[in-house]
C-alpha cells in the first residue's frame, strides 16, 4: 500500500485515493512541529521541577515519543467522526428503503441528504458514499463495495452492519425490515456512546486540570517560598524526589487516560 501526501496534515491515501482509517502518517513538517512543541513543553516543565537547564534539556529527549501518541489521537478522532457520520447515512438509507426505493436509489437519495448535513465535499462519509455509487455504476455489486468500506473503516458498528446487509442481500431476506431494525440498533448504540462521551466530558476537563495543578503548585511555591524549595533544586536527594514526582505524574496521566476510554 503506497500513500501520497497532499500536504503536511493530510491522511495517507491508498492507490485508489481512499483512506484506510487505521493509518495516519504525519508529514515531515507536521512531525517536526509536534516534536518542537512537545520539547518546549517538556523543557518548561523540567525547569519548573528542577531549575536546571541540563536536566530540563534531558527531558526534551522524550519529545520524540509525542508524534506516535498524537497519531493515535488523530486516528481515534477521525474514526469517531466517521461513526457519527455513518449513523446519519443509516437513518437516511432506512428512510429511503421504507418508502419502497431500492438500495441503490436509496443511497443516491441519502447522499443528497448527507450533503445538506455536511457541506464540505471532503467529508469522509460523502467520499465513501460517492465511491460506493461509482463502484455500482461500473458493475461492482453493492455488497462488494460495502465490504471494501468496512475493511478500510475498521469500526465494529460498520462491520456489523455490512455483515448483516450482505447476508440479507445474498439470502433474499426482508431487506427493508432488516435495514430498519439494524439501523435503529446501531444508531441507538452510537447514541449511547455519544451520551457517555457527553457525560464524561466534564470529567475529562477536570482530569486535564488536575494534571496541570502539580506544575502550578511547584511554580507557586518556588515564587513565594524560595528558601523552602531551594533544597529540592540544589541537592541530589531533592532532584531524585522531583524525578519520582514527574514519574508519578506520567503514570497518573496514562492511568487516567485509560480510565476515560469507555468502550461499549
Amino acid at each position: 500500500m503506497f500513500g501520497k501526501k497532499k500536504d503536511a496534515v493530510e491522511m495517507v491515501e491508498r492507490e485508489d485515493g481512499l483512506v484506510d482509517y487505521d493509518v495516519y502518517v504525519m508529514g515531515r513538517t507536521e512531525k517536526v512541529l509536534n516534536i518542537i512543541l512537545a520539547a518546549a513543553v517538556l523543557f518548561v516543565v523540567g525547569y519548573i521541577f528542577y531549575h536546571n537547564k541540563y536536566l530540563s534539556a534531558f527531558l526534551m529527549v522524550f519529545a520524540v515519543k509525542w508524534p506516535a501518541i498524537r497519531t493515535k489521537q488523530i486516528i481515534a478522532k477521525r474514526k469517531n467522526q466517521l461513526t457519527l457520520q455513518f449513523k446519519e447515512l443509516l437513518y437516511a438509507l432506512s428512510s429511503a428503503l421504507s418508502v419502497g426505493k431500492s438500495v441503490e436509489t436509496g443511497l443516491r437519495d441519502s447522499l443528497q441528504d448527507l450533503r445538506v448535513i455536511y457541506p464540505d465535499p471532503e467529508t469522509p462519509i460523502l467520499v465513501e458514499t460517492e465511491y460506493i455509487l461509482r463502484g455500482i455504476g461500473v458493475n461492482n455489486t453493492i455488497e462488494d463495495m460495502f465490504l471494501q468500506f468496512a475493511e478500510r473503516a475498521h469500526l465494529e458498528d460498520i462491520e456489523n452492519f455490512v455483515d448483516i446487509f450482505v447476508t440479507c442481500k445474498r439470502t433474499g431476506g426482508d431487506l427493508i425490515e432488516v435495514m430498519r431494525s439494524t439501523s435503529n440498533t446501531i444508531g441507538e448504540k452510537i447514541e449511547v456512546k455519544q451520551e457517555i462521551n457527553t457525560t464524561i466530558s466534564g470529567k475529562k476537563y477536570e482530569f486535564n486540570f488536575m494534571m496541570v495543578i502539580p506544575v502550578i503548585m511547584v511554580l507557586f511555591l518556588t515564587a513565594t517560598s524560595w528558601d523552602y524549595m531551594a533544597p529540592v533544586f540544589d541537592t541530589l536527594v531533592g532532584n531524585l524526589a522531583m524525578t519520582a514526582a514527574i514519574a508519578m505524574f506520567g503514570v497518573s496521566y496514562l492511568v487516567g487516560s485509560k480510565i476515560m476510554q469507555i468502550n461499549i
